[in-house]
């Protein structure tokens, strides 16, 4: 384990830091997952490269569930209470949601206020999504501040549905499921991993894969809150429960084997059951379990390692946050010049990419970082 930013709180216990390297290489994952579907969006056609990246976002509850588990189990009753855990939750997250969402409403006024389709958008209408977004009210598909016409909960800045169900898992973690004995527990998450696995087994959504959760519309809120609640349930178990084990080069198999998972291709099939969706359920249900034990009992060697896993920690969230802002703009350009492929794209692809990390850089450090700290002085100081 490690110290962590000094950002954090100051009562903080020490990192897994494995996998925070871990979260950081999944969030560089998804964006070149994004990269390959803005191929796909623009072609109208099927994102043939790192096709379940989406997993990422599976990947990152479990671990959220983990770690809050970890951070916060033995802390209630010992004049911790309800509204400091959802304190520091807000403290930890909202900063870079707001920022996210500024950034979402600047490329959106520079790709020219209009939808995807051409259609000019209200100023009105993008503050008003922007207000939105702030306060995490998500859109309804069709409504005015829908700004981009295709369905998104936060128009301007797609991946923050993934942070909406986060807040919801926190909440629910705080109202009831940390008062959970460890049976309790073990049963809720057996009856949700089977919920999800049907979901995605036998195709309800109809997508033939289990990206769901981005936007309001159909059986999507359903999906997203099994996306979340059965891994996030699933970490907080395994936290409970966790014995390290033996284990050399963990990050870097842990690493590997992610990026295969990501990157097997889309599974045809879909009766009488979605063969991708038992391969999601696979991932989801038992390699991703495996991958968090893993990394939680490996431990980093020398300097250079820590020091690797520690930036990619540091920056995973602001990373997953900021890009897809970026996104917008690149998908833009490549649907104005008719450009499908990477070959094609390449220098681009690559730019945004490290344009990605770079801002991911610079709004942790002259941002996200010094704002978490007033906020922690301000409202966290000691009673």
């Amino acid at each position: 384990m490690e110290k962590i930013s000094s950002a954090a709180f100051t009562d903080t216990k020490p990192h897994y830091d494995l996998l925070d390297g871990l979260r950081g290489v999944a969030a560089l994952m998804v964006i070149w997952y994004h990269v390959f579907e803005g191929f796909a969006f623009a072609s109208a056609g099927n994102i043939e490269t790192l096709n379940h990246g989406y997993l990422a976002v599976d990947f990152f509850f479990i671990l959220s569930g983990f770690v809050i588990g970890y951070a916060y189990d033995d802390r209630w009753g010992k004049n911790f209470t309800m509204k400091d855990f959802f304190k520091r939750r807000l403290i930890r997250l909202h900063p870079m949601v707001i920022m996210g969402a500024v950034l979402g409403a600047i490329t959106f006024c520079i790709q020219g206020c209009v939808q995807w389709d051409g259609t000019h958008v209200a100023i009105s209408m993008i503050m008003l999504s922007l207000l939105c977004t702030i306060f995490f009210i998500p859109a309804m598909p069709g409504v005015g501040y829908e700004v981009r016409g295709n369905g998104e909960m936060f128009p301007l800045n797609g991946p923050c549905w993934s942070l909406f169900f986060e807040y919801i898992g926190n909440i629910l973690y705080a109202l009831f499921i940390r008062r959970l004995s460890n049976k309790a527990l073990a049963v809720l998450v057996v009856l949700l991993g089977m919920a999800l696995a049907s979901f995605a087994v036998f195709n309800v959504s109809g997508y033939g894969n289990m990206g769901v959760g981005w936007t309001l519309d159909g059986v999507n809120f359903l999906g997203g809150t099994l996306r979340m609640l059965f891994p996030f349930s699933l970490g907080m178990l395994m936290s409970r429960n966790f014995k390290p084990m033996k284990v050399n080069g963990a990050f870097w198999i842990c690493t590997i084997i992610l990026i295969a998972l990501f990157s097997v291709p889309y599974l045809e099939g879909l009766e009488p059951i979605c063969m991708n969706g038992i391969y999601e359920a696979f991932c989801v249900i038992a390699v991703f379990p495996f991958l968090v034990w893993l990394g939680a009992s490996g431990t980093t060697t020398d300097k250079q390692s820590t020091k690797i896993c520690k930036f990619l920690g540091d920056i995973s969230y602001p990373v997953y946050v900021v890009h897809y802002p970026l996104m917008y703009l690149f998908y833009a350009w490549l649907i104005e010049n008719k450009l499908y492929t990477l070959g094609e794209t390449w220098y681009v692809a690559v730019g945004v990419f490290v344009l990605s990390v770079i801002l991911a850089c610079l709004c942790l450090k002259l941002y996200d970082e010094s704002v978490r700290k007033w906020l922690s002085k301000k409202f966290l100081a000691p009673k």
